[in-house]
């Protein structure tokens, strides 16, 4: 039996519970987030539907101008979450680096996955692309959130060592390797970690949906490894575009450290 469970509004408003449950939990134990709660219920639901609606209309009338269009303001919408979610100060320079690696690692690695992995032809078919684009885009703003966090905390906080190897003759590459390492590490490691346990521990969103809707279990595993190995892929490149240029931005041309620049 591969008939798709329609969800109605009465069993899609009985879900809400867990938010209730959240609440209740956040308010016995005097943790203040039911206001952040509350807004993030609501602008998810908001923008579900919102981005529903507009899916519908592009899958019924595709147009490559669409579908470009859907991922331009995907990457601008990631690259400015990027910027939120790093709790640091940031130069323009850092930022203009951020970007640059979240869209030439992304595209790269989405159009190599739609074209030679996927074979979808025509090659901007929204009902493949969007949804595609969307999870490579997610998870590469993840990896290099974590990626920029790591960088910059690690070359405040390690500013003295850096400076000492400067003064013995180090490059600023050489000064910031371990760091920069570590920071190409820390945007990696939730990618692999989740491909561990995934099969074992748990269903991946993409299997599970492609299973209720009805698609053989086989051809769901088919499709999860493609766009797991792609969003290592593109998690990889973003990050390593970003760690290469991003440590270059704390140095002026005469190789010296300059923190005192980074700020707003």
């Amino acid at each position: 039996m591969n008939s798709i469970i329609n969800l109605g509004l009465w069993q899609i408003a009985a879900a809400y519970i867990f938010v209730i449950i959240l609440l209740f939990i956040v308010k016995i134990k005097g943790i203040p987030r039911e206001k952040e709660i509350l807004i993030s219920s609501i602008r998810m639901t908001l923008q579900l539907i919102l981005t529903g609606y507009i899916l519908l209309y592009i899958f019924d009338n595709s147009h490559p101008l669409y579908t470009i269009l859907i991922i331009v303001i995907m990457e601008v919408f990631a690259i400015y979450n990027v910027f939120k979610r790093v709790k640091l100060d940031l130069s323009m320079n850092i930022k203009k680096i951020i970007a640059l690696s979240m869209a030439s690692g992304t595209i790269l690695s989405v159009l190599y996955f739609i074209l030679v992995v996927i074979n979808l032809s025509p090659w901007y078919e929204p009902r493949y692309f969007i949804p595609l684009t969307g999870m490579l885009i997610g998870n590469s703003m993840t990896g290099i959130s974590l990626g920029v966090s790591r960088l910059v905390d690690g070359i405040h906080k390690e500013k003295h060592l850096i400076e000492s190897a400067l003064m013995l003759g180090a490059t600023p590459k050489m000064a910031t390797k371990e760091i920069v390492d570590k920071a190409f590490d820390s945007a990696i490691l939730p990618t692999i970690n989740s491909m561990v346990g995934m099969g074992i521990v748990f269903l991946p969103g993409m299997m599970t949906g492609q299973i209720l809707s009805g698609a053989s279990p086989i051809t769901a595993i088919e499709y999860q490894i493609a766009i797991m190995l792609g969003i290592l892929g593109s998690v990889s490149l973003t990050s390593a575009i970003f760690v290469q240029l991003g440590y270059k931005t704390f140095f002026n041309e005469d190789s010296q450290l300059i923190l005192e620049e980074e700020s707003n």
